[in-house]
């Protein structure tokens, strides 16, 4: 935000903040003791309120619309309520998206496997109930999620691998595989950090090498190693159907998806379906599933932006809706040895 435009916010929220009823200074009170929010100073508080009052603007047009029937998810005054959308994005959203110099294709995959994968997967799929998906965590102001995505998918594998459930080290492959094109909390691409693990022998536990919503020094060792993968697989671009059979066969799928509306941000439940998410991608989650709900096919997805957020951590995104946010743009998951 330019410094013209973010003072004459401040001089808005000034004018606001005079005019706000006794009911919106209890609400707005009542959201900083409920998400812990802190602020440095005076003008920073009077910054964010103002940030806080136009997005619950934002909340409460799209909600009744919602009720009269235009929209098939709500929104939320969630803990990134005080943030603008350029902030959010700036900050969280540290997806590089480019396709792997080298990979196997999802293709030679099948071949592999030596068993033909199903042309009609089952209408439900939720991985949460053989228990192969971790508890979602918070990356907090850091553009990690590249890493949560990728272990996300790994720990699924491990758990079809070996039969137990591990959190594994998003920190790990954020101080980590720099040397690989990875950038910390600035950003970094699934497919090279399954290169560090492949290159590494393995990742530390979740346990042994806890996340600190900041790269730091790599501290790595095999007396904490809970993961490893071969190999990698990318299932075909854009492919909706190809994504299904991959998500029901395989496990939890890290992709790729359009994080970058205010809706998206500030969503709180329903089938995520706006109709201006263009497939140009800059988060990476995971899928955990799919079904339907009242008609609407949905992808079951995991996100890294703490439990409060969306469906208690997750988001339905809109699922055979041309690929929308461009959720099959590169899907992409770990393979390991037999």
């Amino acid at each position: 935000m330019s410094s013209l435009s973010s003072l004459a916010l401040l001089i808005t929220s000034v004018v606001v903040a005079a005019l706000s009823s006794p009911d919106l200074n209890d609400q707005w009170e009542a959201w900083r003791v409920n998400f812990q929010k802190i602020y440095t100073n005076e003008v920073e508080a009077v910054y964010r309120r103002a940030v806080w009052e136009r997005n619950r603007m934002l909340v409460r047009r799209h909600n009744l619309e919602a009720e009269a029937g235009n929209h098939t998810f709500t929104l939320g005054m969630n803990h990134l309520a005080d943030m603008t959308a350029e902030e959010v994005n700036q900050k969280l959203n540290g997806l590089i998206e480019e396709l792997p110099v080298s990979f196997n294709t999802w293709a030679s995959a099948q071949g592999e496997e030596k068993q033909p994968l199903p042309t009609l997967p089952p209408e439900r799929v939720d991985w949460r109930e053989k228990d192969m998906v971790t508890p979602v965590q918070d990356q907090g102001q850091c553009g990690s999620c590249w890493a949560f995505s990728a272990v996300g998918s790994l720990e699924g594998q491990m758990k079809r691998k070996t039969g137990v459930l591990v959190a594994l080290s998003p920190q790990n492959l954020m101080d980590c595989s720099f040397s690989f094109g990875n950038y910390g909390c600035k950003g970094g691409y699934v497919h090279k950090a399954f290169d560090y693990v492949i290159y590494n022998g393995g990742i530390d536990s979740e346990g042994y090498y806890p996340y600190k919503q900041k790269e730091g020094e790599c501290r790595y060792s095999y007396k904490g190693r809970a993961g490893y993968c071969s190999s990698y697989r990318v299932v075909p671009h854009g492919d909706e159907k190809a994504l299904q059979v991959a998500v029901a066969t395989v496990g939890p799928v890290s992709v790729s998806i359009n994080a970058s509306l205010p809706s998206f941000h500030l969503y709180s439940g329903g089938v995520y379906n706006p109709q201006d998410c263009v497939p140009v991608t800059n988060h990476a989650v995971l899928v955990v599933g799919y079904g339907t709900d009242k008609g609407q096919d949905y992808w079951l997805v995991k996100n890294s932006w703490r439990a409060a957020w969306g469906e208690e951590g997750y988001i339905r995104m809109s699922r055979n809706n041309n690929n929308l946010c461009g959720i099959a743009n590169r899907p992409i998951y770990p393979t390991l040895d037999n």
